[in-house]
């Protein structure tokens, strides 16, 4: 059995399945980064960075580029993306 959790408005008026939540935009914004400038500095696309954020699934390597691009150490990758991988 599938649960989901249905999101807020988007500001289209279209609702969104919301994904697995992950702390990665609340970290982003107290770095006072934006998408655009993170995104560079992981080596991906600001796409990648914005669907990562609403809960979108991401390989592994991924994962690695940003959490480094953060200056965080890989062994707290867990505190970004609250996986137990």
């Amino acid at each position: 059995m599938f649960l989901y959790k249905m999101a807020e408005n988007d500001g289209r008026g279209k609702s969104a399945v919301a994904g697995k939540k992950n702390m990665l935009r609340e970290i982003r914004e107290a770095q006072m980064l934006s998408k655009a400038e993170l995104a560079r500095k992981a080596g991906v696309s600001p796409l990648t960075i914005d669907r990562i954020e609403r809960g979108k699934p991401c390989r592994m390597d991924t994962k690695r580029k940003i959490i480094l691009a953060l200056g965080i150490r890989l062994t707290d990758r867990a505190r970004v993306f609250g996986d137990d991988e």
